[in-house]
């Protein structure tokens, strides 16, 4: 028990400690507020117990980095476990004679015993990482040179990592000292084993000195903690509070993939897209300080793994840091005096971006760096005209001929020649729309695609139509280019076009379509049920409709999940299903399911020359496809048959790239 002395002192450095936390408090408060758009708190109700489950679970650390994770998942649990213990101790400090739930039998037995525990397993945890950061260095933990991050955040990302570990270390310590001199007057508690054993270290020690240490042992835990306080929000252990925070209010998304709605008819809208900290939105800003620094986004971005300057990790710890000295406009409001490609992120980082969502979907606290960096591409493109001069023809394509490939919209049903493929005219009871996309329309290689896919339909008895020439690309390219004025005039005509043909069912043969048409076209009011052709054969070959004929020609494949079919629309299952119905044995890479390596063409990448890097995307891939051993690498979208055809290709053609429709297309009977 604490003299009146120690008291009063205690309460005074609370308050003060308080004081100075909450300025640093409001101070985030402020800045957040400066973000676009405003939080739905009604969200965090409907949520609460999702994240208390994944709070409570950390089960978003366990998808990657098992050993870390399970480190910093003891020093999580312990210190969940620790907000009771700290109390506990707070009430034992300030009330005579009392001992935490002394006297409840089991109740109290099992508290003693998880106290003692959580104590053991947050100093393996802090020790373990430690020795990880300070000692192995792994390489993840560190940004290359070449990339854009913070002078500050160099050096200061480590020494944050010392001081809070350091924290934890006392604060923990002191409390195991506290009990483990109590249970040396006391006697050992079989409840508290570890506790216990450390206590005999103090048994031939005088009542006197034990006293000394016990009110140490206080002063050292719980005042370490009124000590660290203040400083807590400028460190990035502050995601404690707003990863929580994130999962509770980060806005509803259809997909990670899903852009936010600008109308353009509005003409009060003055800004596109990001060009200075305040156009981001304020969960955007909020993302800073719930980023754990831990690298993870970095590890699987495809840009960052081969070279390149881009590193989503290096985007939200720049923007923490520069927050954390921000002042004067940049703190109190107005334009903000250096754009975000000054300090956030460079122009040739924010064009290397594929827009994977690898960032997004690994992040364990749920930050969306991908958002940032296409807000700042439509602030490039749109209010400075500043993009690569290769997206020139692609966007000329789009406005002229609906498509990026610039072919006329009269060629739009040359790859149907020889084929019996309806269109909404010769057809207008169809059953089921067939949206083809610009590439297995126009483009060569991707036209076998269509050609088999037609095949299998007509195969099958379905009764189905295609637009023919009126068929125009969504703008999933000019979206993810930034191109957004371009997206929403295609996107406006398509969904106009589709409510007036009001399709029951729409099937498409590109991922991008299917996102852009399931997760976009809503905000234009356009709502379709539409399916990925892997899943509709799927469909088929389960219904009996397609009979596929199993040889014994059984040879290997690997599949390639393209990132807009898998990780942004979580279609895993059903291509895998279809070549194991076309009696194919599937061999996955190390990387597969949502945790894909792109190929390299999404984010308006297939119509530009790769940012310079010490590798090429599609490259990357192919070798990892190869190394499996299969002998066929099976795709699912037209921009992944490009990208790694060619670099099957460069590869000498010693493994062949083929969609699924085509495999399925070889096998029917």
């Amino acid at each position: 028990m604490l003299t009146l002395v120690e008291k009063i002192l205690f309460i005074i450095a609370v308050i003060a400690s308080l004081y100075f936390t909450w300025l640093g408090v409001k101070r985030i408060i402020k800045i957040i507020g400066r973000g676009q758009g405003k939080p739905d708190w009604s969200l965090a109700w409907k949520r609460l117990w999702k994240v208390a489950l994944k709070v409570g679970s950390f089960s978003t650390l366990f998808r990657f980095r098992l050993g870390p994770s399970l480190l910093h998942g003891l020093i999580g649990w312990g210190f969940l476990y620790f907000l009771l213990v700290n109390l506990a101790e707070l009430l034992q400090a300030f009330i005579p004679g009392y001992r935490f739930l002394e006297g409840t039998g089991l109740l109290g037995d099992l508290y003693r015993l998880l106290a003692d525990i959580s104590t053991a397993a947050v100093l393996v945890g802090i020790v373990g990482m430690e020795i990880r950061r300070f000692v192995f260095k792994p390489a993840v933990l560190s940004t290359r040179e070449t990339t854009l991050l913070d002078p500050r955040a160099r050096m200061g990302i480590k020494r944050d990592s010392a001081i809070v570990a350091a924290f934890i270390f006392i604060h923990i310590s002191a409390r195991l000292l506290s009990e483990s001199v109590f249970l040396a007057g006391a006697g050992p508690d079989a409840w508290q084993p570890f506790a216990s054993t450390v206590a005999g270290l103090w048994s031939g020690m005088s009542e006197g000195t034990r006293t000394v240490l016990e009110h140490l042992g206080f002063w050292l835990s719980l005042g370490s903690i009124v000590a660290f306080l203040p400083y807590f929000p400028y460190t990035k252990h502050l995601h404690l509070f707003f990863a929580p925070i994130n999962f509770a209010l980060k806005p509803e998304r259809k997909s990670i993939g899903e852009l936010g709605y600008v109308n353009f008819d509005d003409e009060s809208i003055e800004q596109f897209g990001a060009t200075n900290l305040e156009h981001l939105g304020w969960e955007q800003i909020m993302d800073s300080y719930a980023c754990i620094m831990c690298m993870r986004c970095q590890e699987v971005c495809p840009a960052y793994n081969t070279g390149k300057v881009l590193s989503p990790a290096a985007l939200e710890i720049n923007k923490r840091y520069y927050l954390n000295h921000a002042e004067g406009t940049d703190f109190a409001g107005g334009a903000s005096s250096k754009p975000l490609t000054e300090w956030a992120i460079s122009e040739e980082a924010v064009f290397a971006c594929t827009s994977c969502g690898a960032c997004v979907d690994i992040c364990p606290v749920g930050n969306e760096p991908m958002r940032d960096i296409l807000d700042i591409r439509r602030s490039l493109v749109l209010m400075e005209n500043n993009f690569p001069k290769q997206w020139e023809n692609a966007f000329k394509g789009m406005e002229r001929n609906m498509n990026p490939w610039n072919v006329s919209q009269a060629d739009r049903m040359k790859w149907a020649e020889g084929l019996d493929v309806p269109t909404v005219e010769t057809n207008p009871d169809f059953e089921l729309l067939w949206w083809v996309g610009c590439a297995p329309a126009t483009d060569a290689r991707a036209q076998k695609t269509a050609q088999a896919f037609a095949k299998i339909l007509n195969a099958a008895g379905v009764n189905y139509a295609v637009l023919g020439q009126n068929e125009q690309c969504t703008g999933d390219s000019a979206r993810r280019a930034g191109n957004e004025y371009l997206f929403f005039e295609l996107a406006s005509a398509n969904v106009e076009m589709l409510n007036e043909v009001a399709p029951k069912r729409i099937v498409t043969t590109c991922p991008h379509c299917l996102h852009t048409i399931k997760n976009e076209y809503p905000a234009f009011g356009g709502n379709y049920e539409i399916v990925h052709h892997t899943q509709l054969i799927n469909e088929l070959v389960g219904a009996g409709k397609i009979q596929l004929s199993v040889s014994s020609d059984q040879y290997s494949v690997t599949f390639h999940d393209p990132c807009y079919l898998g990780r942004h629309n979580q279609v895993f299952d059903a291509p895998r299903q279809d070549l194991k119905a076309a009696g194919l044995v599937t061999v996955e890479m190390p990387r597969h399911a949502d945790k894909s390596f792109c190929c390299g063409a999404g984010g308006a990448q297939m119509w530009k020359e790769e940012e310079h890097g010490t590798a090429n995307v599609n490259l990357t891939r192919f070798k990892e496809a190869k190394a499996t051993g299969a002998e066929t690498l099976a795709v699912g979208c037209p921009f992944c048959m490009t990208m790694l055809n060619d670099a099957s290709k460069a590869d000498g053609g010693t493994m062949a790239v083929k969609d699924v429709a085509e495999i399925v297309a070889e096998r029917m009977k």
